[in-house]
């Protein structure tokens, strides 16, 4: 580029190149975000490191030059003064996402099937160990066999005195008749009352192909509901809200501005309607502690999301694996985030909420970046 452009132009200039030529590769546009993501994310970091500035000063200040150049939807817009108010919190709560492969009770998992490294690995494990009290359940499509599990799951948070749930469909549901008829199967099962009260919407349960080729009213009448995988463009958003969508996920991996520009068409669309109607939710199920994790965490509380799927803080031990050098840095720079436990340093789960004030330091997120040493160089033809 041979004159000067912010941040989100350069995004905005290299969007059409990549998106041809993910196309004549033959992949599907959400593949092709997760290139610019990590670029992007990179630019970043690197330009709030020369700043002196966090992520969260640079958005009240638009560092980033965000502008509606690719959204015309937002044309008229105040992008500079939707910015100024984003703010972070100093906590976020955790999503603990049930799997469908995941063990529910301790009696579920064989001894011989124990990884016995110190992390929980059934979900009554995970309620006791962590505290927490938001969680995502997957379901998969039978309808009964739906039911039984939920109930098996409801058998361990319903003894807590509140919680909060996401029902992900995870594009299980070849249709909406199908989805509707879960939810009044839920409403219909007595031993789910409590469950069915405490689910906050439905992320996307309709498979990708057929997701945004219909009105969904029939089910948005009952539960809001997501975009996830669907969200591939940025037109995706306006596009599913004219079928009865009211929210979308944010994941890093889908881009860092994605999800600023999305945001502020829920500020936007809820000004309208005189409600807080639209939403977004946080996403991003196994990114590892470190770089990774604390950067999606800053977006994740950018954008103002009160919780947060995340399970790498247990499917991955920690910093395992990474040198020793690099865990104490993290753990030194970030000790609200981690703790030192079995060996290695891991993310700190307290009351089912993770501490990120340390997250407001220069840079995107993190004071500290990884260590480079023993990693191979990988050649590559683009």
């Amino acid at each position: 580029m041979d004159t000067p452009t912010t941040l989100f132009g350069l995004h905005a200039a290299a969007a059409p190149a990549v998106s041809a030529a993910a196309a004549a590769r033959g992949l599907p546009p959400l593949v092709a975000s997760f290139g610019p993501a990590l670029l992007d994310r990179a630019i970043l970091d690197a330009v709030l490191r020369l700043e002196g500035l966090s992520v969260f000063e640079a958005a009240k200040r638009n560092l980033f030059g965000l502008d509606a150049r690719l959204t015309p939807d937002l044309a008229g817009f105040d992008v500079d003064a939707f910015l100024a108010t984003l703010a972070p919190s100093a906590s976020i709560a955790l999503r603990h996402t049930v799997g469908m492969v995941d063990p529910i009770r301790d009696a579920d998992l064989a001894a011989a099937d124990r990884l016995n490294d110190g992390l929980p690995e059934t979900l009554e494990e995970v309620v006791k160990a962590t505290g927490v009290t938001h969680f995502k359940l997957k379901v998969g499509g039978d309808l009964a066999a739906d039911i039984d599990r939920l109930l098996a799951i409801a058998g361990v948070i319903d003894t807590l005195p509140s919680y909060k749930a996401t029902l992900d469909g995870n594009e299980q549901y070849r249709d909406v008749e199908g989805v509707v008829a879960l939810w009044r199967a839920i409403g219909e099962t007595p031993g789910l009352a409590k469950l069915r009260e405490a689910i906050l919407f439905i992320e996307q349960p309709i498979v990708r192909t057929a997701a945004l080729g219909a009105d969904i009213g029939a089910l948005a009448a009952l539960k809001p509901v997501e975009i996830d995988e669907s969200d591939a463009t940025l037109d995706a958003f306006p596009t599913a809200k004219a079928l009865g969508y009211e929210g979308v996920s944010s994941k890093s991996c889908k881009g860092f501005y994605r999800s600023l520009l999305n945001r502020a068409r829920c500020a936007w669309w809820n000004a309208q309607e005189g409600r807080e109607r639209y939403f977004m939710s946080a996403e991003d199920l196994t990114t590892q502690a470190g770089l990774g994790v604390q950067q999606d965490l800053a977006l994740a509380t950018l954008i103002g999301c009160t919780h947060v799927e995340r399970n790498g803080h247990h499917y991955v031990n920690g910093f395992e694996g990474t040198p020793e050098s690099e865990q104490a840095a993290f753990l030194d720079a970030h000790p609200d985030l981690y703790h030192r436990a079995d060996g290695t340093v891991r993310v700190t789960v307290e009351d089912g909420r993770l501490a990120i004030g340390s997250l407001a330091t220069p840079g995107l997120g993190s004071k500290i970046v990884p260590s480079f040493d023993g990693v191979a160089r990988v050649e590559y033809e683009c």
